[in-house]
């Protein structure tokens, strides 16, 4: 989440960002004066601006402490407050992250034109499905560098609706502006490929995840007691498998008396697979879950879990998943795209089947089954995956040469 301390005080220790060609004239290359001289403008766009805040806040840090201007366009929520001291500049952004409508994605389209004008940033990211495509456009429209990085795919490859072929067919037609696609799994960029959804299949790029500041996630010791707490993190949508999990649970209540199964996470989102309070709160009442709300630190209620599960029908690269891995948490999660990124079965965890109960109950089972000294050798284990391959700074890195690259910004 937070940029790791040395890469914040490398950053901090940096002069700040200086906009420059990399193909300048010998006059162009004179000194420029402080009058000259300005920040490099990088705006960040999605569906929420807590995603911003909660996924991508080691980015911002380094580029904050660089001397950089920061721009969060999003809809607002109650991260505004917290991204604007950070330094951020947030601005408001209408987009019906639950609609088909498209007057109102129209709507969205020319807000985004109507920013980058006024705003002119260096370059802007694009995250989610509707930022990803009319901010594309929009950007291209406007003369703005452009990056699209897909967080995941969601619906779009998991229904076989009208709306997933429209998705796909904007998808196509938007991803031929940007100057390069980020993926964060090489499933995704292979079903973009396979699809033909990509105009320039040679601008894709695998991210491999966005990362996790180890720093802010530190290994931690399993809980030594009598119960058993499974913990299910993010928001609380069909398509994470939220109903196999309860499902689960129901099964596995009587044979295992001291196993606990809980939820965190949001309801009621904008999101076309979002679980109602009133379906939560008919599983409390029934008392096969409990319900732990929402929260903007994780890692008390990681710490206090003896194993993480994610039945996701597919991920970009869960977060959830990287957070827990790095503290040391035991994960059951699906064999799906995201999620085999971090886990490996029988290593750090266990994998099972998608949208089967009966498959995620056997994991379950087999997890409580295992004795202490198993389980905190995976928990060693999962430490040790994240650390060699999903370290923030590493990320933060293909942020600075991609910047360096597209606006010859130097810092």
């Amino acid at each position: 989440m937070c940029a790791p301390a040395a890469a914040a005080l490398a950053c901090h220790q940096r002069p700040p960002f200086v906009n420059s060609s990399p193909t300048r004239t010998a006059a162009a290359s004179a000194p420029q004066s402080a009058a000259q001289r300005r920040p490099l403008h990088v705006a960040l766009v999605c569906n929420t601006a807590w995603a911003i805040y909660t996924y991508r806040r080691g980015l911002l840090r380094a580029l904050t402490q660089a001397g950089a201007q920061v721009t969060v366009i999003a809809p607002r929520d109650r991260t505004f407050e917290p991204l604007a001291a950070m330094g951020c500049r947030c601005v408001e952004l209408p987009v019906a992250s639950k609609g088909t409508n498209p007057l109102d994605d129209l709507r969205t389209l020319l807000a985004l034109y109507r920013h980058y004008r006024a705003l002119k940033p260096d370059v802007v990211f694009h995250y989610t499905i509707k930022p990803n495509i009319y901010g594309s456009i929009a950007a291209w429209l406007a003369r703005t560098p452009s990056v699209a990085v897909t967080t995941g795919l969601g619906y779009v490859f998991i229904q076989k609706s009208r709306a997933a072929q429209v998705a796909k067919r904007l998808y196509r037609f938007a991803f031929r502006f940007p100057r390069e696609v980020w993926f964060l799994n090489r499933d995704d960029e292979a079903a973009f490929k396979d699809g033909n959804l990509l105009a320039h299949p040679e601008r894709a790029r695998l991210l491999h995840g966005e990362g996790v500041d180890l720093d802010d996630f530190p290994f931690t010791p399993l809980p030594e007691r009598a119960e058993f707490a499974f913990v299910l993190i993010g928001r609380l949508l069909w398509d994470k498998g939220v109903a196999e999990y309860v499902e689960a649970a129901r099964s596995l209540r009587a044979r295992y008396p001291h196993a606990r199964f809980r939820l965190l996470g949001p309801v009621g989102v904008d999101n076309p697979s979002a679980i109602s309070r009133e379906e939560v709160a008919a599983w409390e009442r029934e008392g096969v879950v409990e319900y732990l709300g929402e929260t903007a630190d994780v890692r008390p209620f990681i710490a206090d879990a003896d194993c993480i599960v994610l039945p996701s029908y597919r991920e970009g690269v869960p977060r959830t998943l990287m957070e827990a891995s790095a503290m040391g948490r035991p994960i059951v999660a699906t064999n799906v795209p995201g999620c085999r990124e971090v886990v490996a079965d029988g290593v750090n965890g266990l994998l099972c089947e998608a949208r089967d109960a009966a498959s995620l109950a056997a994991s379950l089972a087999q997890m409580l089954d295992l004795d202490g000294p198993a389980r905190a050798a995976m928990a060693g284990r999962g430490r040790k995956k994240i650390e060699k391959e999903f370290d923030e700074r590493v990320v933060v890195q293909r942020y600075r040469e991609l910047i360096r690259e597209i606006t010859g910004s130097t810092f």
